[in-house]
């Protein structure tokens, strides 16, 4: 039986976690928010300039910033790159 999306998800954070304790004590980490780095493939990408990319994936989190993810570091693909 395949794993759902967010199984896979679930497994891959145990082994990747996100590297927000590097982070804390700084005035940005200050109220707990996150420092994640992300890898999307994905062929809504496709033509789009890097900023546009980012600024997808940022519209996506944008009720989560800056309250729970502080900084996030996108790598945005098309599929076959």
């Amino acid at each position: 039986m395949k794993p759902t999306s967010e199984a896979l998800l679930q497994r891959l954070k145990q082994h990747f976690p996100d590297d927000s304790h590097h982070h804390r004590g700084h005035a940005g980490a200050a109220g707990g928010a996150g420092h994640f780095a992300v890898t999307l493939v994905s062929p809504v990408f496709a033509g789009l300039p890097t900023v546009r990319r980012h600024r997808l994936v940022y519209d996506a989190v944008a009720d989560w910033m800056p309250h729970r993810i502080h900084a996030l570091s996108i790598h945005a693909e098309v599929p076959g790159n």
